[in-house]
């Protein structure tokens, strides 16, 4: 785990000795500190993220918030980032997080909503899993009830699907109990003895 997670770092060590990444945050383009990389509070206390980098994504960002890109400082100025964050974030708040999700739909500006885990299987719909990306992938399946992401990652000759439903509290301790061997005289002793308690993150 640790040599896989440093090895995703190799980018940012590279673009770090080369002289264009700052060790300070927020500073960079992808850690919140380019204004058009960033999340922003909605009138409904909604959030939206954008993720438009590319200049292309960049001019239509502009024109879905109607600002004209003659009245800024060149995009990739840092040293403007922190007045062009306070102006989108000032923008952001004046329409709800639906409402500007409307205004992009289609318009390849790289705006988002940022979604609940509630909201995300249901996105643009009622019934999970709604959203059409994730349904056209089968990427969240409901499981009796219970929504969660489907096994990945997916083979061709070797389909993955969930077996059954997640365990309610201390509902298979019999099961592995008896498992490993425990006669069934002793098993509601023993069952009862080792009931496993409702885990808490104090007890860490």
């Amino acid at each position: 785990m640790v040599d896989g997670s440093a090895s995703l770092m190799t980018l940012f060590y590279g673009l770090f000795a080369a002289g264009y990444w700052s060790d300070e945050r927020p500073g960079n383009r992808l850690d919140s500190g380019a204004p058009w990389y960033n999340v922003y509070e909605t009138a409904d206390g909604g959030w939206i993220s954008l993720g438009a980098n590319e200049s292309r994504f960049w001019r239509n960002l502009l024109r879905i918030m109607g600002i004209d890109e003659a009245e800024l400082p060149d995009q990739h100025d840092n040293s403007q980032w922190p007045a062009m964050r306070e102006r989108f974030a000032a923008v952001y708040r004046t329409r709800t997080r639906d409402e500007w999700c409307a205004l992009a739909a289609g318009q390849e500006a790289c705006v988002t909503p940022v979604l609940s885990l509630t909201e995300a299987p249901r996105h643009r719909g009622t019934e999970a899993p709604s959203n059409p990306h994730l349904r056209a992938r089968g990427t969240i399946v409901d499981v009796e009830g219970v929504v969660q992401p489907a096994p990945a990652p997916r083979f061709s000759r070797t389909p993955g699907a969930i077996q059954r439903p997640p365990a309610g509290h201390g509902e298979h301790t019999d099961e592995v109990l008896g498992g490993v061997g425990l006669q069934p005289s002793p098993l509601p002793a023993v069952a009862n003895s080792a009931r496993p308690q409702r885990f808490s993150w104090n007890s860490c």
